[in-house]
């Protein structure tokens, strides 16, 4: 109810503003049944970073993709599973990796949909990965038998990230070092063309990249940092800020 009330408040007041809140699609998972799931932590950031968002189910045709991308302002990739390794030449590299094919199918029309609307999209997690690949680069494909390091990049663990001068990252919060969570075991491995790496896990593995001025993708999950770190919501108005 409370939620419900917050967000009836905000766009009261921003139609008494005259501007209409950004309305940001999110991808979102399946369960076991076939149902859409989705972390609560994205729709939350995303309304107290002045948005509104619109939960995206698993699609399967370009014509719905098309549909749900030109019904938004802007697309926010969550995170889930591995992408299948064929979509960027490989095959398994070990039991570790596994996939949803009907996500992927799902999230790759959804990807080159919201790239061809030239609309704001902000990659997390598997989405930056997702993003990496249909720019033509590809994953490693598991970091703790791929990569000699000592960082923890699953189970939420903490870690310190080194920020480019001039990213946006640097912009927003001034500093060229932030700690960061991380969940995930797969991350960018070939940059895809015209994709700049904007920050570092202390291992080398890539943390943020930026494509363009309004392609925005991170490693880590500002969504749940959000929760505890106000600070991390310049991130996502930042990100509606990108909407025209």
């Amino acid at each position: 109810m409370k939620r419900i009330f917050f967000l009836f408040a905000l766009l009261t007041l921003l139609a008494a503003c005259g501007k209409r809140a950004p309305l940001v699609g999110i991808s979102s998972g399946r369960s076991a049944t076939g149902l859409s799931t989705l972390s609560p932590n994205y729709p939350n950031a995303i309304l107290r970073a002045g948005g509104v968002p619109v939960i995206f189910p698993t699609i399967d045709t370009e014509e719905a993709a098309e549909a749900l991308v030109a019904s938004v302002d802007a697309v926010v990739f969550s995170g889930g599973p591995d992408i299948d390794p064929s979509y960027y030449g490989e095959t398994h590299w070990n039991e570790t990796v596994k996939v949803d094919t009907v996500r992927d199918v799902s999230d790759l029309l959804l990807m080159k949909a919201a790239l061809a609307s030239g609309k704001p999209i902000l990659g997390i997690c598997r989405g930056e990965q997702l993003l990496n690949v249909v720019l033509g680069g590809s994953l490693i494909q598991d970091i703790p038998t791929q990569v000699d390091t000592v960082v923890k990049h699953s189970g939420g663990a903490l870690h310190r990230i080194g920020v480019e001068k001039g990213s946006v990252l640097y912009k927003l919060f001034g500093v060229d070092s932030l700690t960061v969570n991380s969940f995930h075991h797969q991350a960018v491995n070939r940059v895809a063309p015209g994709v700049r790496v904007t920050a570092h896990a202390p291992d080398g593995v890539v943390e943020a990249y930026e494509y363009g001025d309004r392609l925005i993708a991170v490693q880590f999950h500002p969504e749940g940092m959000v929760r505890t770190d106000e600070s991390w919501l310049a991130l996502f108005r930042h990100f509606l800020s990108m909407v025209r």
